[in-house]
């Protein structure tokens, strides 16, 4: 029941309808008062003497809030109050409208992580860096589109309230098209002995979900949407309904909230045909990462958690996770490689891009282990997730170009989310040698020979006769998008809210030759890498403004699905 009424907490200023119904104008009343957007339910209605509340706003054990009010439409919780008598009232109807989010004039506070110190030893909470609130007047991060950056509530007369949710006219839904990469070279079967041996091909989807605890959290983020188009029961219906209608082989899941992956999702996802993996995050907040496949298409070998937390290291001090699979094509033949597949929700956190550089050293060092191949070689790789940093920014060019020299590269610039000023600078090694990973991202063993480079004499690269602090990675990545869009050269747009609309979601992959979207120094031999034969085009800011932004009737989360095809040859040697 907790879970249920959290889910559908009235809390995004839905209406009441209160003619000739005398009660409802007493809870819309105590809960106008009572009601602040942005807040956290700190303070009680005055005059309201509390006899015993069923309620509590701690969707975690661990979470330490006051008491969220009653629901507007659960008229016994009222009474439990004292706001209304223990009676009953004949055929009270109580509708909700389709109009926005109640908003406040002041800034609304940014995304920011939960403090867990209470749950930290002393020593451990000087580790933790703490993150401000922006002051009055603090710019929104750059990328914000201009229809979303002023967003408001329609207006409203007092003591008015739409008579029906049918009266909110209908989304348009959002238009997305498949593009075509395949070229005539890549139909080609393989020959083998006279015969005709045909490729692998499968699909791949990455796609943020949007966890509802999360939602919850950051309301005013959401203020532009119509408030039953946030109610949980109605996003799972849309996103179910799409992860089956795309039917990918392969999908990467980010914020996944544990309860209902457990009841709803998973349940779902097993219906369809597909095995399941889920990773939590460390600490309180309940999601997590999933990758999911076809039982059909290809059989788990190995399933990797990865855990960023490091207790002891003050730079890996956040809770993010990662989740690193290896997989085996059916094929009774045996003539494919395995593929390895990894998923991965980054730090949001703008301003720290030491941790986020940290946090994907631990995933790369953990893919190179389960990807690589006795030679020495790695098998193809396929890495998916929201990095939550911005194409050309110095991480994402770490990923595709294997190398980042970042001496005097200051922290805020890593994610190129914003431009920030004033901000320190990388440290040199950008984390310490006790985290058991090499400047190129591998993991090593202690030792104590003295004639062993100091790491931070490891992170020094040669340059034109100047050394320059530089890390790397042994991967051939490439991305599966352009990131700019085919038809207008406009940016490509994978998460939109009312605070932001940029790309920060991608699927990385190991090229073969030939590819498409590989370079020619960074592609391996096509049994070991992966060509891309199509994917489905994301949009830009106009088609997004069309829809309202991000989540809106059709599509449940604030990010976008991305989906590619790939294909694999099978290998000459067999």
């Amino acid at each position: 029941m907790m879970r249920q009424f959290i889910c559908r907490h009235p809390m995004f200023g839905r209406y009441l309808s209160t003619a000739g119904s005398p009660p409802a104008r007493t809870v819309l009343r105590h809960w106008g008062h009572w009601y602040q957007p942005g807040y956290l339910w700190s303070t009680r209605p005055p005059h309201v003497q509390h006899r015993s509340t069923p309620f509590s706003s701690a969707r975690h054990p661990s979470y330490n809030r006051q008491p969220r009010p009653p629901g507007p439409y659960n008229w016994s919780s009222w009474r439990n109050t004292g706001v209304l008598p223990h009676q009953t009232h004949p055929r009270q109807s109580v509708r909700f409208s389709g109009d926005l989010m109640d908003c406040s004039d002041r800034e609304p506070p940014q995304k920011r992580r939960k403090s867990t110190e209470g749950e930290r030893s002393p020593g451990e909470r000087s580790q933790r860096s703490p993150e401000r609130l922006p002051t009055k007047g603090t710019r929104r991060p750059k990328g914000s589109p201009e229809w979303l950056r002023n967003v408001t509530k329609d207006s409203v007369p007092t003591g008015k309230f739409p008579s029906s949710p049918k009266s909110t006219p209908a989304t348009p839904e959002l238009t997305r098209h498949w593009e075509d990469l395949s070229h005539p070279h890549n139909a080609r079967p393989s020959v083998k002995g006279g015969k005709q041996k045909r490729p692998c091909d499968f699909s791949v989807m990455s796609y943020n979900i949007l966890s509802q605890d999360l939602l919850c959290d950051n309301a005013y983020l959401y203020r532009h949407c119509n408030p039953p188009d946030l109610d949980w029961q109605h996003r799972f219906s849309n996103i179910i309904k799409e992860l089956e209608q795309r039917s990918a082989d392969i999908m990467c899941l980010q914020e996944v909230q544990e309860d209902h992956y457990k009841e709803q999702i998973k349940p779902s996802l097993e219906s369809l045909g597909y095995h399941c993996e889920f990773k939590r995050r460390t600490g309180v907040k309940p999601d997590g990462c999933a990758v999911v496949f076809k039982r059909e298409r290809f059989s788990l070998v190995s399933c990797h958690p990865v855990e960023y937390f490091r207790r002891g290291v003050p730079l890996l001090d956040r809770d993010n996770v990662g989740l690193v699979l290896l997989l085996r094509p059916i094929d009774s033949s045996g003539s494919f490689t395995n593929i390895c597949v990894a998923n991965t929700h980054l730090l949001y956190n703008p301003r720290r891009g030491d941790i986020k550089l940290a946090q994907l050293a631990v995933l790369l060092a953990e893919i190179s282990r389960v990807a690589q191949l006795p030679d020495g070689s790695f098998c193809p790789v396929v890495l998916c997730g929201d990095f939550n940093s911005v194409p050309w920014s110095p991480l994402y060019h770490f990923i595709k170009e294997s190398k980042l020299e970042y001496d005097g590269l200051p922290t805020a610039k890593v994610s190129g989310q914003e431009n920030s000023r004033g901000q320190r600078i990388l440290t040199v090694p950008i984390w310490p040698k006790s985290l058991g990973i090499s400047q190129k991202c591998q993991f090593e063993s202690p030792s104590k020979d003295p004639e062993v480079k100091d790491l931070e004499q490891e992170a020094l690269a040669e340059i034109d006769g100047f050394t320059k602090p530089s890390i790397q990675h042994s991967l051939q990545l490439t991305s599966a998008y352009s990131h700019y869009l085919k038809e207008s050269g406009h940016p490509e747009i994978t998460t939109c809210h009312s605070r932001t609309a940029i790309t920060v979601d991608y699927i990385f992959y190991t090229a073969a030759m030939g590819d498409v979207m590989a370079h020619p120094e960074c592609s391996v031999s096509p049994e070991m890498g992966l060509q891309l034969l199509g994917r489905l085009a994301l949009v830009g800011e106009a088609e997004l403004e069309k829809v309202n932004g991000l989540p809106n009737q059709h599509n449940s989360s604030d990010h976008l699905p991305l989906l590619t095809c790939f294909r694999l040859h099978p290998r000459t040697d067999n």
